[in-house]
């Protein structure tokens, strides 16, 4: 058995693609293929020997053309075929999930050295036909998998965004507020394209080649997140509330994406295997979940976090940097107001309220952010949370120590 405490992520053992906006550049693309072709060719640029590996996680919340097949396809198609492993959806708590199954799958002592593969394609998601015989007719049941799950949670029956309107009216969040610090993330993220995207460069391959849908020749090339809105406060302010009497505009929120992105955790002698610089140690500390009351998303972090500090036995004041999922900025400040953490040393290069929401990998970019930004300041410990699917969150403790000097 190995502790949580001799489990390390290599530091530079991961990557993203940058994310492109709903039915933007990634929309025809396979996601499963794409996260292959994806990590194969980072592995190769690395120098990463994969068959070396011994488990693997694949996250993902939209199926795909024979994603039934899930993670050794991957590895197969990356060019690992005996490397296998589970399939892991937890809606927005994807990537935390998985980076926690293939924690516990080294913790145990069953692996030595796991990839975590996140990937989805919000865009030309699929219709599901379900069979309903007994209906007028035998007519099926049709479901639009992203656009209705959005729209109907199947309990309450309520859009995603009326979870945040109940946490801003609870709160007393005004769409004043809510833009101001929206305003805030935009510049955030500014400041990851400065110098060239040097941020960026840290994590992403860019430009970042397009291939076609046959994955045989490039036909686009991305220099970085695609479809960005340039955000200023003084455009915030002209948008309308989604709902009539509301607070929550869409310049408040996220919006759907494409991408993926890959993690390599091991146990602490395999290290060495797959680092970019040894000298830089880092360490899952904690994970936690939790779920709020049905229809308060957004506070569903608080819980989380507290519960992933409680693992690691740190106190909130201990941590140097935080990441939040943030589909809405309203989680921002309701986390802000119940921890006392100033929202705006929260999310510093950006945010998914930003650069999107591909779902399944949209917390593992947010982790990699972290540890690149305690990297660049010599080490610390982080934490990211984040909120999913109604009314549920993860959290993750990170650790990053310099050792070089």
């Amino acid at each position: 058995m190995t502790s949580l405490s001799e489990l390390r992520i290599p530091y530079g053992a991961y990557w993203s693609t940058p994310f492109a906006r709903w039915q933007g550049s990634l929309s025809d693309l396979n996601s499963l293929k794409l996260a292959a072709a994806t990590g194969a060719k980072v592995a190769r640029d690395k120098g990463w020997a994969l068959e070396t590996l011994d488990h693997a996680v694949l996250g993902i919340t939209v199926p795909q053309e024979k994603s039934f097949w899930g993670a050794p396809w991957v590895m197969t198609m990356m060019g690992a075929p005996f490397v296998t492993g589970p399939t892991v959806s937890q809606a927005c708590a994807t990537s935390a999930r998985a980076l926690s199954a293939a924690a516990a799958e080294i913790a145990g002592g069953a692996a030595t050295a796991s990839l975590v593969v996140t990937c989805d394609r919000t865009s030309n998601s699929p219709v599901v036909v379900h069979p309903n015989p007994k209906a007028p007719s035998g007519a099926p049941i049709i479901e639009n998998w992203m656009l209705d799950n959005f729209n109907d949670e199947p309990v309450g029956h309520f859009a995603m965004v009326d979870t945040a309107e109940n946490c801003a009216r609870d709160w007393q969040i005004s769409t004043q507020e809510q833009h101001e610090l929206t305003a805030l993330r935009y510049d955030q993220y500014r400041n990851a394209l400065k110098d060239d995207k040097a941020f960026l460069r840290r994590f992403m391959t860019l430009p970042f080649a397009v291939p076609d849908p046959r994955f045989k020749k490039d036909v686009a090339m991305l220099d970085g997140d695609e479809g960005i809105h340039d955000t200023t406060l003084e455009g915030l302010a002209k948008l309308k509330p989604v709902r009539e009497g509301g607070t929550v505009t869409f310049g408040g929120q996220t919006h759907p994406a494409d991408g993926n992105a890959g993690m390599i955790v091991t146990a602490k002698d395999r290290v060495s295997d797959f680092t970019r610089e040894p000298g830089i140690e880092i360490r899952i500390l904690g994970f936690g979940q939790a779920r709020e009351r049905h229809a308060y998303m957004p506070a569903a972090p608080v819980k989380a976090a507290k519960r992933a500090l409680g693992a690691a036995g740190l106190s909130i004041d201990k941590i140097d940097a935080f990441k939040s999922h943030n589909p809405f900025i309203v989680n921002d400040i309701v986390f802000a107001r119940e921890t006392g953490v100033d929202p705006a040393k929260m999310n510093n290069y950006g945010c998914s309220l930003v650069f999107g929401h591909p779902q399944g990998p949209t917390g593992l970019r947010l982790m990699i952010e972290l540890v690149e930004e305690l990297a660049m300041r010599g080490g610390g410990t982080g934490l990211f949370h984040g909120c999913a699917a109604g009314d549920t969150a993860m959290a993750v403790v990170l650790q990053v120590a310099d050792r070089r000097n």
